[in-house]
């Protein structure tokens, strides 16, 4: 089975010089723990709930004037559409991420989620029951 799949083609972003109280508000909206930093269609990070949390609420930071690129993850790992499943799972245990951002000619195309996988490969059950754990 191929990433292209199973992947998620709608695709919340956000860009380097977006704040991160922007950030924290269109993941609210979306109700997602994580997106991809792009800039120019390319991934150039990760941001996540536990980044807002511990890089910008701990350190008493201004989300309001704070920019994603000062608390993202960068260099984010990422995966082709062609890729087989099992090599994303891998690579998802290795680098200890739940997501991965599906990159093809250098462009994102879409986001395969541990919950994407579970759906396919346990059935909805357990799928439902780890994106309910996942849900941020």
């Amino acid at each position: 089975m191929l990433v292209r799949e199973i992947m998620t083609t709608r695709v919340v972003s956000v860009e380097p010089s977006s704040t991160v109280k922007d950030a924290a508000l269109l993941m609210n909206r979306h109700n997602i723990g994580a997106v991809p930093v792009v800039d120019g269609g390319s991934v150039r990070g990760m941001l996540t709930d536990r980044d807002i949390v511990l890089r910008c609420v701990a350190e008493n930071r201004d989300a309001s004037t704070l920019k994603v690129s000062d608390i993202c993850s960068h260099g984010a790992v990422t995966v082709s559409p062609s890729q087989n499943v099992s090599e994303a799972i891998n690579l998802m245990a290795t680098e200890q991420v739940r997501r991965l951002p599906v990159v093809d000619n250098g462009r994102i195309v879409g986001m395969l989620s541990f919950a994407d996988i579970a759906r396919e490969k346990a059935g909805m059950e357990i799928a439902e029951a780890i994106s309910d754990i996942s849900m941020p």
